[in-house]
């Protein structure tokens, strides 16, 4: 994988492509994103071609410019270069054996939607009206919401009773539902629009401050309790294959 970045939507799907590859390879679970955000662009891409967007063009500069957060995030975790916090917390659990599949799928929408998504949509705005944005920000975000229903169909590939033990125990229930996908596409918007009126001298400080933000949010994800953090380990013990093999299943689904 070189180091440029993609300037289509094509060229994410392929970008992205060699990062499910490279972790595959590498027993990585930074894979277990990587797999499921290729998915995402793909429907964006349909979107695209299918018109579901006011202005096909413009969604597709966005959704290069949000990708390219990511994919940015990624090269400098692999030459271990800085990076925001929020990516930092999300790479460094891929050291760590005990968040299961779910946890480290959470981690990187934490950080690419509460942090990535506004500043891409203040990006794509720029010489405009953020305001004109909206609408189809709204679409995209129908789109990122199915994050949540995937997450539950794949993990059933890697842990067919997770989803009964999701159901069964309301602790664990609870860790998904504090983790509100709405609230995160929400503030988003609410942070694009703080972004996007930002003047130049202190675009630094903001994003610093929001990075902090977003980066504090992982404790919800990492810190469920005692009662879901026991389920949770439960779940890690009996997931089933390595972790390419994972990344495989998560992978398939999108094609």
């Amino acid at each position: 994988m070189n180091n440029k970045l993609p300037n289509t939507v094509d060229e994410v799907i392929d970008t992205l492509e060699h990062i499910i590859q490279e972790c595959i390879q590498n027993n990585d679970p930074s894979g277990y994103f990587a797999a499921l955000y290729q998915k995402v662009t793909i429907k964006v891409k349909e979107g695209i071609e299918n018109n579901y967007f006011d202005d096909g063009e413009r969604m597709e500069q966005l959704d290069v410019l949000f990708a390219n957060r990511y994919i940015e995030a990624w090269m400098a975790y692999k030459s271990k270069s800085p990076m925001t916090l929020s990516w930092q917390k999300a790479f460094d659990l891929s050291t760590n054996y005990w968040p299961i599949v779910l946890q480290h799928l959470l981690m990187g929408m934490n950080a690419h939607i509460n942090l990535d998504l506004g500043i891409a949509a203040a990006e794509v705005s720029r010489e405009k009206k953020i305001a004109d944005l909206q609408d189809d920000f709204n679409r995209i975000n129908e789109i990122l919401s199915s994050l949540v229903h995937d997450v539950q169909d794949d993990l059933s590939a890697v842990w067919p009773a997770l989803k009964f033990i999701l159901k069964w125990t309301g602790k664990v229930d609870d860790y998904l539902v504090d983790f509100s996908m709405k609230l995160a596409r929400d503030g988003a918007w609410k942070f694009g629009n703080k972004f996007f009126s930002t003047t130049n001298s202190d675009v630094a400080a903001c994003l610093k401050d929001r990075d902090l933000r977003v980066a504090e949010k992982t404790s919800v994800i990492l810190q469920p309790g005692l009662i879901a953090s026991a389920v949770l380990a439960i779940v890690r013990l009996t997931e089933r294959g390595t972790v390419s093999e994972k990344i495989g299943k998560l992978k398939r689904t999108s094609e």
